[in-house]
């Protein structure tokens, strides 16, 4: 199956594997200030972003130089997604620190790299599952998890009453956790 991004998207792998800098700068133009932004907007700095960014494509050249794999969407929606999900784990890394353990506990950075690719794939895993779904599921989930009231939900798909968005949410995860589960790959990406 191809993808109309396949090609240039295997280019910036393939970049990455080699260490290419004009085309490794070129993925710094195109993606490092959404990256930048996102940081910054969620609590980060400049550095922090910069250190994410790094850290994404050691990530990405690694998986690929292990097992060849396509990306589904754009190759800068990749990375932003790997970004996003990095800089989230440093968030709740920082806020356990901080509430939770007073001394924290020393990981390697390879242990880090590891797991933040076993969060990548598992969202990798959610996504394509998602699309599995009925579009009516995807809209209602969507809203459920972007926090939409049920009251904004029900008018929004024209139902009756909260009760009947409540169980058509709650029947469409149930449908979206069974082709999780289903899927040959949940057991592998199971948190230990």
């Amino acid at each position: 199956m191809t993808y109309p991004f396949m090609k240039e998207d295997a280019r910036f792998l393939n970049a990455l594997i080699s260490n290419d800098s004009t085309i490794i700068k070129e993925i710094y133009t195109r993606i490092f200030p959404k990256v930048e932004k996102f940081v910054l907007q969620n609590k980060g700095r400049a550095s922090d972003a910069e250190d994410v960014f790094q850290k994404a494509l050691l990530q990405l050249a690694a998986r690929y130089k292990k097992e060849r794999f396509e990306i589904v969407s754009s190759f800068d929606a990749y990375l932003f997604t790997v970004c996003k999900n990095l800089w989230r784990r440093e968030l709740n890394k920082s806020k356990r620190k901080v509430t939770i353990d007073p001394t924290p506990e020393l990981r390697s950075e390879e242990q880090d790299m590891a797991l933040a690719l076993l969060e990548q794939k598992r969202w990798e895993l959610f996504q394509e599952t998602f699309q599995k779904i009925s579009e009516n599921c995807q809209k209602i989930l969507k809203m459920f998890f972007q926090k939409v009231p049920y009251a904004e939900i029900v008018k929004v798909m024209s139902y009756n009453s909260e009760t009947v968005a409540r169980q058509r949410v709650f029947k469409c995860k149930t449908r979206l956790t069974e082709l999780v589960h289903a899927d040959v790959r949940y057991h592998s990406l199971r948190e230990l």
